[in-house]
């Protein structure tokens, strides 16, 4: 506040303004304008000199008249306050210290924020954008590139230079289960060169999952050993039970009967025939010494 002695004429008043003096260079105050500090009074070239801050910028006393703006304990006039690119005054517009330069956000976006791939523009510091391989896009420009519809914060799947929702992405893309015809995403089996859900690609006869299991097939159509065996294996006219040819199992034909390995042997003294002659004798198989003996 900036206060002037006046002129009093009764010779109280004059009494009372003796050594009315500037507390700084110590001259009379009267009639001239001054400043009340907690020090005293002080004239108005006092004042700046004892209170006035510099100004960063131009290096000059920020007088008790100007309009003084800080930042960070650094003083501008206000004319001084502007943006280190363009000269812009940041007195009423928001601003960022970028090593301590003060810029205004156009020049700081304009050199230090990251563009969007897709609209080109600047992405503006605090909004929302996506980052994917060392490209930035704003968030509602990052869009599928088949229903064009923005990805936000779900999954995608990168194709190239494309970028697909995952609906879009297996509706163009994945292979569909030979079963079910659905999309198959993960996962999966490998049959005669076609693709199936694992939890579709089941036994033809008891609809048992096979996946990681041992299976044939018969007529192109996958079985379990269970029901391969049941339903087409040859039977062993040893044991009666089929003879699949797995597990490592051999077996031995004659005319129209089958054995498993193990059970080719004498009907009459068990002997094993494999590798070895043998005499048919009606429904028997027999070692030679057995039909020697008969």
């Amino acid at each position: 506040m900036v206060l002037e002695a006046k002129k009093q004429w009764s010779r109280e008043d004059t009494r009372m303004t003796e050594g009315f003096d500037c507390a700084g260079c110590k001259e009379s105050l009267y009639g001239r304008k001054y400043i009340q500090a907690e020090e005293g009074p002080f004239c108005i070239p006092c004042y700046d000199a004892h209170f006035a801050n510099t100004c960063d910028e131009c290096k000059e006393l920020i007088g008790h008249d100007s309009r003084e703006l800080y930042y960070e304990d650094r003083h501008y006039h206000e004319g001084c306050f502007r943006c280190f690119r363009c000269g812009c005054s940041l007195a009423e517009e928001p601003f960022t210290c970028q090593s301590e330069e003060l810029l205004c956000n156009a020049c700081y976006c304009r050199e230090f924020s990251s563009q969007c791939v897709s609209c080109q523009q600047v992405v503006m510091p605090g909004s929302r954008k996506l980052e994917y391989g060392g490209q930035t896009w704003h968030e509602h420009c990052f869009l599928c590139s088949s229903c064009q519809q923005p990805i936000g914060s779900r999954s995608f799947i990168p194709d190239q230079k494309d970028y697909y929702c995952v609906p879009c992405y297996e509706s163009k893309f994945a292979p569909r289960c030979t079963s079910c015809k659905k999309s198959l995403t993960k996962g999966g089996v490998t049959y005669r060169d076609e693709p199936w859900h694992k939890e579709c690609f089941v036994c033809t006869g008891c609809r048992a999952p096979l996946a990681g299991q041992q299976f044939t097939s018969q007529e192109e159509q996958p079985y379990c050993l269970k029901c391969f065996g049941s339903l087409y294996a040859k039977k062993c006219s040893g044991c009666t039970k089929p003879i699949t040819g797995f597990g490592g199992g051999k077996y031995v034909s004659f005319e129209e009967r089958h054995w498993h390995q193990h059970c080719f042997s004498c009907s009459r003294c068990a002997t094993s025939l494999v590798g070895k002659g043998f005499i048919p004798e009606n429904e028997q198989v027999l070692c030679r010494d057995c039909a020697t003996n008969l």
